[in-house]
Order: structure tokens, then C-alpha cells, then sequence
């Protein structure tokens, strides 16, 4: 029917509702209800004098606006199935180590750093097809790099694929950007995100090891073999992959579009009420880096504190807003 009433719209421009009504057969109430769904699509336009006059707005304009509308709809819907995946492996993770043990099929808990190696060098050796990583913690100690890289070397060479996604911090660590295009230069595939829910690996969709403490992800792990959880975790990898940044080969580090991403990460972490410490973990930043990026913010969105500047991103699209 809504349609139907654009369609009018066009067909007969100046036509009022009582005209439009008559053609296509319907009553003044269905006319002027169709209308104001059209108006709130941005499809028709009412004149400012006459309260029966009504204009159509060029499809090839109006259409391009309704599909972007529903477009951020959809991003903003897809941005919250994507937090409930994170949030659900965080919570397994956490409860996985205090769980009696009938309760924990197909989950094992490893305490500390050395079993936590121990672990990845037996599926370092089993390893046939696929490698998955979540690096977080942003630019990685020249230590780890270190270790990592004759095992990735021999995975590489065995044909093994390997997709790991960094924080974008490391873009200005050159240690790590380095690394990060070494792996590419072997036949890895590397990009970079804002922020990472936790540090995952998954082995050949089977087997998967999360760390236990976002925070301190020596302490602990927690190996994963459950089909169901292992399917979870892959498709948050998959969601995650495909917003993330590849990384160009001969490139440096980037600032603009770096803090562009960076500034988005904040706003919404700090929407979600996250303390700078907790958000400069996730970024892989340090401290001072989040409260300058906060400080830019504010500005930018006019805004005089954290609670005005969440609502001002609301009003201009820049997070999404409460479902009615």
C-alpha cells in the first residue's frame, strides 16, 4: 500500500491526498498513514503551506537514502551479535575454570604460561590445514616474536593457512609491522582491528585455546574441543575478518585513518561505560594515549562530558541507538 502511494506520488506530482486517494482507490486516513511512513523514509516531502500538498522525492535519491538507512540498521544489529559472541566466550573462558568437571566436556583448563606453550607446541605439531589467530595485546614483545616465528615458518612451508588479525596499535610499532609482513611475505594472511574480544587460536576447526584473563593472558587457557563452541568461535573469527584492514606490503605506519578507527574503538567502549585503563587494554594502547583520544572526542562532538558525548554520537549515527 505504501508503495502503491509512492508510485502515485510519482505518477501525478501537485496531486493532494484526496486526489490520490481517489486514483487509487483508497480513504483520506490510509492516503495521509501511508504518507507519513514515506516521509519518515525520506521518499515524499509535504509542503510548508498546504497540509494536503505532498511532493516525491526523485527515486534515484530517495532510494539511495532508504538503503543506506537500512544499511547502518543492519551494521548496528550485526555490531550487536557480534558483541553477544564475544561476550559468550568470555564468560565460557571465565567459568570454564571454576566448573566441576561432568560439567566441563569438551573443555580443559591450562594454569599458567608454561602449560599454556606446552599445549600450543603439540597442536603447533598437529596443525594440518587451517590456523587461526586473535593477537591481542597490540605491538608484541621482541621475545614472542622471537619464539613464534621458526614454529609459523614451519607451518607456512607445510601448506598450512594462516589468517591472524592484530590490534591496529601494531601500525606504529615497526617491530611488530615487520613481523606482521614477514608472515605475509611466507603466505600468511594479516590484518589489523580497533579492538579483539580476547586471545583465541583455533587449530583445523576442532580444537581452539582462549585465554582465560583478557587482561593477563599468561595466566591461564582454556582448550576448547566441543563442535558447538568451536563452530562459534569460527564464525566470530569470520565476522571479525571481514571488517578487519589487510595490511599493505611496503606500507608504514598509518596516522589518519589509524586514529579515525581508534577514535570509533573509544566512543564505543566508552559508551559501554569501560574505565580508560580497561579500554587502553583493549586497543593495546597505553593510558595517555586513550584519555588524548577521549579529549579529541569531546571536542569534536561538542560535548562536556563522556554521558553528553554518548548521546551526541547517537544523534549524529556514530553509534547505534536503543530499539524502541
Amino acid at each position: 500500500m505504501t508503495e502503491a502511494v509512492y508510485r502515485g506520488t510519482l505518477a501525478w506530482p501537485g496531486y493532494g491526498v484526496q486526489q490520490l486517494g481517489a486514483h487509487l482507490g483508497l480513504d483520506e486516513d490510509t492516503v495521509r498513514w501511508a504518507l507519513a511512513v514515506l516521509s519518515e523514509m525520506a521518499l515524499v516531502r509535504f509542503s510548508g503551506e498546504d497540509r494536503d500538498g505532498v511532493r516525491a522525492v526523485d527515486p534515484r535519491l530517495g532510494m539511495e537514502v532508504l538503503l543506506a538507512r537500512q544499511q547502518e540498521q543492519l551494521s548496528a544489529q550485526q555490531q550487536r551479535i557480534d558483541a553477544t559472541r564475544a561476550a559468550a566466550v568470555k564468560i565460557i573462558a571465565a567459568y570454564a575454570e571454576e566448573a566441576p568437571p561432568a560439567a566441563t566436556a569438551g573443555m580443559t583448563y591450562l594454569h599458567g604460561l608454561e602449560a599454556i606453550r606446552d599445549q600450543l607446541q603439540l597442536l603447533h605439531h598437529e596443525v594440518a590445514e587451517e590456523f587461526l589467530t586473535f593477537a591481542t595485546g597490540g605491538p608484541q614483545t621482541p621475545e614472542n616474536m622471537a619464539a613464534s616465528r621458526p614454529l609459523n615458518q614451519n607451518l607456512l612451508e607445510r601448506g598450512v593457512r594462516m589468517r591472524t588479525v592484530y590490534l591496529d596499535a601494531i601500525r606504529r610499532d615497526m617491530p611488530t609491522l615487520e613481523h606482521a609482513k614477514w608472515l605475509q611475505s611466507m603466505g600468511a594472511q594479516v590484518r589489523t582491528v580497533p579492538t579483539l574480544p580476547n586471545r583465541v587460536i583455533v587449530i583445523d576447526r576442532r580444537a581452539a585455546l582462549i585465554a582465560a584473563d583478557t587482561d593477563d593472558t599468561g595466566a591461564g587457557a582454556v582448550l576448547v574441543t566441543s563442535p558447538g563452541m568451536i563452530a562459534l568461535l569460527c564464525a566470530l573469527f569470520e565476522q571479525v575478518w571481514r571488517s578487519a584492514e589487510p595490511i599493505v606490503q611496503g606500507a608504514g605506519p598509518r596516522e589518519k585513518s589509524l586514529l579515525s578507527r581508534q577514535q570509533q574503538a573509544v566512543l564505543e567502549l566508552m559508551a559501554e561505560g569501560k574505565t580508560d585503563e580497561s579500554i587502553a587494554n583493549g586497543l593495546g594502547v597505553s593510558t595517555r594515549t586513550v584519555r588524548r583520544i577521549v579529549t579529541g572526542l569531546l571536542t569534536e562532538l561538542g560535548a562536556r562530558s563522556r554521558f553528553q558525548a554518548a548521546i551526541r554520537a547517537v544523534q549524529l549515527g556514530h553509534l547505534p541507538g536503543v530499539p524502541e
